[in-house]
């Protein structure tokens, strides 16, 4: 039988207004991650105050999270990528230290 081993990684919480989606997801398929998820229409309270999530007037002006998990060396090419959105443009990304069992599913090879 075989034993479940935990493999570390990054977890990247990246947060951006909806017009930016489309380049946060093109540009992790860019960097092949293993995937990501969608968690649309945040509302919350932060730096330029609260933010109140519309998700029946317009997709793009909604808060849109996107997260996912990669290796340590794929983390600062993203961070290089998503440097112009975050100069110009509301949004925050946290990055933490996660441990992942079926390391392959997030772009490591099978050991």
């Amino acid at each position: 039988m075989n034993e479940l081993k935990l493999h570390p990684m990054k977890e990247m919480r990246i947060i951006v207004q909806g017009e930016h989606l489309s380049y946060v997801t093109e540009l992790l398929d860019g960097a092949e991650v293993g995937g990501y998820t969608i968690i649309s229409h945040l509302s919350g309270k932060g730096h330029h105050g609260f933010h109140s999530a519309h998700a029946m007037f317009n997709e793009m002006e909604s808060l849109q999270m996107v997260l996912t998990v990669v290796p340590e060396e794929k983390v600062d090419s993203i961070l290089a990528g998503l440097s112009p959105i975050f100069h110009r443009y509301t949004g925050i990304m946290l990055v933490s230290d996660v441990s992942v069992t079926r390391f392959e599913y997030f772009g490591g090879e099978s050991k």
